[in-house]
């Protein structure tokens, strides 16, 4: 199993990699530690930045400016990680693609990211 920080640490170093695979473990620290950070921005999004601005605390009205940076930011290291996942469970990164279909997609993804990895050599 791999560690909070030791995760955090491989998805930022493998930050663009598609190739290769992420252990459930390392995927679910991933997601805690992006799920902290974006509630962190958005707190501070909406009661700093938003009465710096002249506008009501909690006022989504412009936006979120930190928010919106960090989501671009966390883009490609979120993609890469779950191409990653999916591979360790043997299947291609290509299936990400079905997140389109509404409701389903979303859950067929969340099924397969809850797999335990394929033992033996996969095909990605």
């Amino acid at each position: 199993m791999v560690s909070f920080q030791n995760a955090i640490r491989t998805c930022f170093k493998k930050y663009v990699q598609f190739t290769g695979r992420a252990p459930r473990s390392q995927y679910w620290w991933w997601v805690l530690f992006v799920l902290i950070v974006m509630i962190t921005a958005h707190l501070i999004d909406n009661f700093v930045i938003a009465p710096t601005l002249g506008l009501p605390a909690g006022s989504v009205q412009d936006g979120a400016p930190l928010s919106s940076i960090l989501t671009i930011a966390f883009f490609l290291p979120n993609l890469a990680v779950a191409v990653r996942r999916l591979h360790d469970i043997n299947r291609s990164g290509f299936w990400l693609l079905i997140a389109f279909i509404p409701i389903l997609g979303g859950l067929l993804l969340l099924y397969w990211f809850v797999q335990p990895s394929f033992h033996g050599k996969t095909k990605y």
